[in-house]
């Protein structure tokens, strides 16, 4: 199909080409947070930027009944411009990393080993590589209300530097490049609160944990990993 389309009710413009392509990748990606097992239900989130748009997921809404036509999208400052469904309440932490950082996508998720290790530390402890790939030990977010500007403002704090944080109580936020990639780290930080927790479990045994020089090093091979061109 080419050319915009309308999406029924729509508050204000149609839906342009490449919107609706971001929107089928935005549902895929927030489909597989459930297959994966990362959320339960209507929790967690998703959001890609598509020039000045942001598209959401919508609030309250099961990923696996969305369609092309519930296209949701909001202006940066959070006004609605694209379809009827009511946005996700966590739209202001969306947003929040949108307007200060150069983030392509964002994905949050109640994740249970994540959640559970925002429970017992402050900072991830770093017992992995990987850690390098979010730009350092992951920090917890203090507790806020979920949907609240003071929850955007902790979250803000934790992601100082880093592209995923822990959210006490609460799950994970994780940003990138493309949803694929802001998945990718979602993902990895699970795994990593997971590794942590059960190394963690051995009676009588502590994890070794990785120096910043260790971790450093990593960063740095990290940005040759993967293919040329």
């Amino acid at each position: 199909m080419t050319g915009t389309v309308t999406v029924p009710g729509s508050p204000n413009r149609r839906v342009r080409p490449e919107e609706r392509r971001a929107w089928a990748a935005l549902v895929a990606t927030a489909r597989r947070t459930v297959a994966d097992g990362l959320v339960v239900g209507t929790s967690g989130n998703v959001s890609v930027r598509v020039g000045d748009t942001v598209l959401v997921t919508p609030s309250g809404v099961p990923y696996d009944r969305l369609t092309p036509q519930d296209v949701t999208g909001v202006a940066p400052d959070g006004r609605q411009v694209l379809g009827t469904l009511v946005p996700t309440s966590e739209l202001p932490l969306h947003l929040a990393v949108y307007r200060n950082t150069g983030a392509g996508a964002v994905v949050h998720t109640h994740a249970v080993h994540a959640t559970a290790a925002s429970t017992l530390v402050d900072e991830l402890p770093p017992v992995h590589y990987m850690t390098a790939a979010l730009g350092g030990p992951v920090r917890v977010a203090p507790y806020a209300t979920y949907g609240t500007d003071a929850l955007a403002v902790h979250m803000l704090g934790a992601l100082d530097g880093r592209s995923g944080c822990l959210l006490r109580n609460h799950g994970t936020l994780t940003y990138g490049d493309s949803l694929d990639q802001a998945y990718d780290r979602t993902a990895q930080l699970e795994w990593m609160c997971r590794l942590w927790l059960t190394a963690s479990a051995v009676p009588g045994r502590t994890p070794s944990l990785l120096t910043p020089a260790q971790l450093a090093e990593v960063e740095d091979r990290l940005r040759g990993y993967g293919q040329r061109g």
